[in-house]
């Protein structure tokens, strides 16, 4: 813990309204007025290119330098937003079992609060008085593979992982570690066959048991569809004692993330898991790298690169149906890093280090 960022703990009231897209800012939180923008990339209007272009997106990593004072001013204005150490998580005195939920994207679908998930709701946040000098959050893009980055991802004090993505198998690109790891509903079903069988149940019992003591982050709320997954995952859990700290984001997150960003001038439709890992972990972080974000079918040599490092899943990065803006977000965090507030890690990683 870093006993000098006592002045993150902002106050403020936590909001539920989801009526509005962009959220409120915090009003007890001091922070100048409409704030000039930290990113201008400006609407996404013309087609993105579907491969790398030097010109555009080159990154130079040699001379890179954190900007503390950029990176403080991004966590003060995340935090008019929202506070990712209480919005990480729906708390158990929040809710009740039986409590109708509104899908977060599908505001005319209900769920209800099932005994099984109201067990497995955290009674404090997961990320309670957690502060790290330096986080490592790893995207599942395919430029990740013969990166030997793996030593160097092991070595952050913290690292977050996106939809439970395989790590034994690529250990020596993508590292072991994992403090906090997502785990989208349809992770279940394209990942373990929907647990349909006692080898796919095995199988994901023994990826969770590989996070000992993580914490599992799974957005149970966002559209319908994906709660018979969630109650699947959540009875393996809790019948099995598993080694996992359980949480599940509030219901103003996703909206409060992309107000943020929308705020930013940066036009996205829906934040993908890796922007959304970022924007969160401004709170509890103070250096953040970026490995395994790379929007692009091929590299900077143009060779080819699958859209994740350990299936041959596909991906349309600029289709007008995709709920996300990837080559955007690219270029957002491109500048960031630009401007020292975050470092984009996108091609190998010296042995060595």
């Amino acid at each position: 813990m870093l006993s000098s960022w006592n002045s993150w703990n902002f106050g403020g009231s936590r909001q539920l309204c989801l009526h509005s897209l962009i959220p409120k800012p915090n009003r007890n939180v001091a922070v100048k007025a409409n704030p000039k923008p930290l990113v201008s990339e400006g609407e996404d209007k013309s087609p993105a290119s579907t491969s790398y272009s030097n010109n555009t997106t080159k990154l130079s990593t040699d001379n890179w330098t954190f900007n503390r004072t950029l990176s403080n001013l991004i966590r003060k204005n995340i935090l008019r937003f929202f506070d990712p150490e209480r919005d990480i998580s729906i708390l158990k005195g929040t809710l009740k079992p039986g409590d109708v939920i509104h899908y977060i994207f599908d505001r005319q679908s209900t769920t209800n609060i099932s005994e099984n998930l109201y067990q497995l709701l955290p009674t404090v946040s997961p990320m309670k008085n957690q502060y790290h000098r330096r986080c490592g959050i790893i995207g599942n893009s395919g430029i990740l593979l013969n990166s030997s980055c793996g030593p160097e991802i092991d070595s952050y004090d913290f690292v977050i992982r996106c939809n439970l993505a395989p790590v034994e198998e690529y250990a020596g690109d993508v590292g072991r570690r994992t403090n906090l790891v997502t785990m989208n509903p349809s992770v279940v079903q394209r990942a373990f066959q929907d647990l349909a069988s006692e080898e796919w149940r095995e199988r994901f019992l023994q990826r969770l048991r590989g996070l000992s003591g993580s914490v599992l982050w799974i957005p149970a709320f966002m559209a319908k569809g994906g709660e018979e997954r969630v109650e699947w995952a959540i009875r393996l859990i809790l019948l099995h004692t598993v080694d996992v700290h359980t949480a599940f984001p509030s219901l103003r997150l996703l909206h409060a993330v992309r107000g943020y960003w929308l705020t930013n001038n940066v036009q996205i439709k829906r934040p993908t898991t890796g922007l959304l890992m970022y924007t969160m972990a401004t709170r509890f972080c103070e250096e953040i790298h970026l490995y395994g974000f790379w929007p692009f079918p091929q590299d900077s040599q143009g060779k080819s690169v699958k859209y994740h490092y350990y299936d041959t899943l596909t991906y349309e990065y600029t289709s007008h149906a995709s709920p996300h803006t990837m080559p955007l977000e690219f270029r957002t965090l491109s500048s960031l890093h630009r401007q020292g507030a975050l470092r984009l890690h996108t091609g190998s990683c010296d042995v060595g280090t």
